[in-house]
């Protein structure tokens, strides 16, 4: 059964006031243009786990959107901080708690699992378990040693950007793997956008690829160039130069909601947004073509 809609749609009926939002990707395939979406239909009081919220938490956050964040690195990847965020946390307006990513990402493979928690080795982030009370120790009941454990992590709903998708929601995607799969088995809704929709057969050609199986999918959305300023494998490069523009532009909150107020709640949708960027940064980001070698799967 199809479980096409528009971005719009989905997030209307899928993320509600309050929920625990992770919208997921690693470094790559970060679902920027759900996060404009939440912010345009001015969703409120939302727990945000990422990884690294990278600037799509930023401008979530900025944006009134969130009243907890939940992480596992904060920062404007090769630039600095997230200026945002740090200051509602270092102000009190924002409730946070802290991860390794190892510990993140081990708190999703638990709420996938349906499991209560997850155990660890201990690391040397001794400050870590001072600052957050969730991470604790306990007795390894066949060595006798101390273990790390961190509770589950159930999302009220994930997003997940892939790069293309049937219309029942069985995805495939490549590239740098990250936590799509654990996000999405562990959430209780998931909301999938994607580069391309494709035939069911083109999803069955290459099984192994299928990281997200349609099943747990509850909204399947088309949204081209949904990742910018991140990339998308195969499809358009990180955006660099915005990055580095965002550092300066979070300096202020008068410069962040003028970009906000132009940028998210002065379009419509994504499509508008990509014809905003306009074609000469359109044509900076194009990637050439670089195929794997094909796999046999034989006959049947």
């Amino acid at each position: 059964m199809s479980k096409l809609m528009s971005l719009a749609e989905a997030i209307e009926r899928f993320v509600h006031d309050g929920d625990l939002v992770y919208a997921a990707g690693f470094t790559h395939l970060i679902p920027f243009a759900a996060g404009h979406e939440i912010i345009r239909q001015r969703k409120r009081n939302l727990t945000l786990a990422r990884a690294t919220p990278d600037l799509i938490y930023d401008q979530m956050v900025a944006a009134g959107c969130a009243r907890k964040i939940i992480f596992s690195y904060m920062g404007n990847p090769g630039v600095g901080s997230l200026r945002i965020v740090r200051a509602e946390i270092e102000a009190g307006r924002l409730e946070w708690e802290e991860y390794s990513h190892f510990g993140m990402i081990s708190r999703l493979q638990a709420g996938a699992a349906g499991l209560p928690f997850m155990p660890m080795n201990p690391t040397g982030a001794l400050d870590l378990e001072r600052a957050n009370p969730n991470i604790r120790r306990v007795i390894d009941p066949y060595s006798g040693r101390e273990v790390i454990v961190v509770p589950a992590l159930n999302p009220d709903v994930a997003i997940v950007h892939v790069q293309r998708a049937d219309p029942e929601g069985n995805a495939h995607l490549w590239g740098i793997i990250g936590e799509q799969k654990e996000a999405a088995f562990a959430a209780e809704r998931v909301i999938l956008t994607a580069e391309e929709i494709v035939e069911e057969a083109v999803i069955r050609s290459d099984p192994n690829r299928t990281l997200i199986p349609g099943f747990i999918v509850s909204a399947v959305c088309h949204v081209p160039f949904a990742c910018h300023p991140s990339y998308a494998q195969g499809y358009y490069d990180r955006d660099n130069e915005f990055y580095l523009q965002w550092d300066r532009i979070s300096e202020s909150r008068e410069s962040v909601q003028a970009w906000l107020e132009e940028w998210v709640y002065g379009v419509q949708d994504r499509e508008e947004y990509r014809r905003k960027l306009g074609e000469q940064t359109l044509q900076r980001l194009q990637v050439k073509p670089l195929y794997s070698q094909p796999v046999n799967y034989g006959n049947y």
